[in-house]
């Protein structure tokens, strides 16, 4: 099971009272709303082995390259050569290490990678597993990772835990008439205002969606425009014809990283038992955590 945790822990800030704190005042409801839904994952899952993926940079600097606007909007502060800051609420900003800090105690492996973000933590652990996956997300841009020969399918959180949505090719192809592999194709069509992706003017989710069904992937998209007797209208020729140069940096963009060198990373879930099972319950203590932490010490030993 591979978490996008980010996603995770904004929607679980968002979900829950910021009247949530602890002694010293520091707002715990993303900490708790995390692990809540990581116990819930694991108990109805049970899945062997659990990676945190991390964003150790939320912008990276070859994908601000390429596409300069994306995710621009939601910069705070720019920090030449470094790690810009995202606007985050101030109260969510010192629950993060303190995120980081609680999952390490529980044994979960939390994997990030210089200049890469969670998506590209997960596709290269997706893509590299020697057995099924399931891919903890709201993002649907994660849809390209969906495999249903290599066992790779997404939890979709963008409901709601209560709403899960469990994705797989099936699935893809209901609701948007296309493979999962030709997915970020689709999405790099179709843009995305919420990366700052623009996608090709003119073009929506149906029309993008039906060139790709047509002509296969986005070279063989860019290839029809570029001949008046592939069949393609006249009109949709012209919008890609337009929109070469942001299609060609913009694919890069969205497709998600599937080799990087993580080295070797120990996912497997244990129970937490004797002095570690001592520590992790002294933090929630000190952090105020609740029954949070005791309900996934209890699903990673069910007995």
């Amino acid at each position: 099971m591979l978490l996008d945790t980010a996603a995770m822990y904004f929607r679980a800030f968002h979900g829950l009272p910021d009247s949530l704190k602890a002694a010293d005042g520091t707002s715990v409801n993303a900490v708790r709303g995390l692990l809540d839904a990581v116990a819930r994952l694991i108990g109805e899952y049970r899945p062997t082995d659990l990676v945190a993926c991390w964003d150790e940079n939320w912008r990276p600097h070859w994908r601000t390259a390429l596409i300069p606007g994306y995710k621009a909007h939601r910069v705070r502060t720019a920090v030449p050569g470094g790690t810009d800051v995202e606007d985050t609420p101030e109260s969510l900003e010192p629950q993060v290490p303190l995120i980081r800090r609680t999952l390490g105690a529980l044994g979960i492996a939390v994997v990030g990678a210089a200049d890469h973000e969670a998506d590209d933590v997960i596709g290269t652990l997706a893509t590299r597993a020697d057995r099924p996956v399931d891919v903890v997300t709201s993002d649907r841009d994660l849809f390209q990772l969906v495999d249903d020969a290599a066992g790779v399918r997404v939890i979709n959180t963008a409901r709601g835990m209560n709403r899960i949505e469990v994705v797989t090719e099936a699935v893809i192809r209901q609701k948007y008439g296309i493979a999962a592999a030709q997915y970020a194709d689709f999405a790099t069509l179709r843009g995305d205002t919420s990366d700052g992706l623009p996608g090709v003017a003119g073009v929506g989710e149906k029309t993008a969606a039906g060139l790709i069904a047509d002509h296969g992937d986005l070279d063989g998209v860019i290839a029809a425009a570029a001949d008046a007797g592939s069949g393609m209208s006249r009109g949709a020729r012209a919008k890609i014809i337009a929109a070469t140069d942001y299609l060609a940096a913009a694919a890069p963009v969205v497709r998600v990283v599937r080799d990087l060198d993580l080295g070797d990373v120990d996912t497997q879930l244990r129970p937490i038992t004797g002095k570690y099972r001592e520590r992790v319950e002294a933090l929630g203590e000190q952090w105020n955590l609740g029954g949070s932490v005791g309900r996934v010490v209890k699903a990673l030993d069910p007995r």
